[in-house]
Formats: C-alpha cells, sequence, structure tokens
C-alpha cells in the first residue's frame, strides 16, 4: 500500500466508526476521531463545533443500539496532500439519503487520522 490508499482507507475506517452506536453515544470515543478543529455542517445547515458535536451526538440518529442505523455507500477518497484526506459518500437512515463530503488529517504528537470538517446534504425524493 502506499501513503493514498493507507490514508484513504484509515479515513473510511473513521467514518464508520463515526457510525457506529457505541462511538456516538461515548463521547470519549468520538473525541478520539474528531479533530480538536472540527466543523460540521449538518443536512439541516446547522453549523456544529467540536464541542456542540461532541455534547449533541449521543442522542442524535444512528447513537441507539436498538435504532436505526446509517447505511453507507459510494465511499470515494482521495489524498490532497500529505496528512489530507477528502472523503465522499452517502448514507441512507430510515430511508433518507444523504450525500457527505469530509476532510481527514493526520497531524500533532499522536499523528492519528481524525475528521476535521464534514458536510450532509439531504438527497431530494426524487434522487437526483
Amino acid at each position: 500500500m502506499n501513503q493514498e490508499t493507507d490514508g484513504v482507507g484509515e479515513a473510511i475506517a473513521g467514518e464508520l466508526r463515526l457510525m457506529d452506536p457505541e462511538v456516538r453515544a461515548s463521547r470519549s470515543l468520538a473525541r478520539q476521531l474528531l479533530d480538536p478543529d472540527f466543523v460540521e455542517v449538518g443536512a439541516s445547515g446547522r453549523r456544529w463545533t467540536y464541542d456542540e458535536i461532541l455534547a449533541a451526538m449521543p442522542g442524535m440518529d444512528g447513537a441507539a443500539e436498538s435504532g436505526p442505523r446509517y447505511e453507507p455507500s459510494r465511499f470515494t477518497g482521495v489524498l490532497l496532500a500529505p496528512g489530507l484526506v477528502h472523503l465522499t459518500y452517502e448514507t441512507t437512515l430510515d430511508g433518507d439519503r444523504v450525500r457527505r463530503s469530509s476532510l481527514w488529517r493526520k497531524q500533532g504528537a499522536d499523528a492519528t487520522w481524525r475528521m476535521y470538517y464534514h458536510q450532509a446534504t439531504p438527497v431530494p425524493p426524487d434522487g437526483a
């Protein structure tokens, strides 16, 4: 494997972990995957900061073991620069499709991949 496929693979693994109800329900587990400078623009259009998303995630969709789960598909990724990966993919949750884009960066003393930015855009009912 090379740096690009390694980085993309690690970012996809991180995305999948963030969809796991155990991680979504645990502030300490989610913190390991989010960059301290994290920002999200959610499907609702709301802007979330690192602290806001960590506080809200346990009550959000996909956090309950017995509830609906995210069904991800169509992952694509590219290494934009050393330590910076851009991913795009789709999720379905309770019949609602969302197109997603995120930036993962690897920096700091621990040099682990963490989500730096995420944006979610609902797919219209006609699927266009």
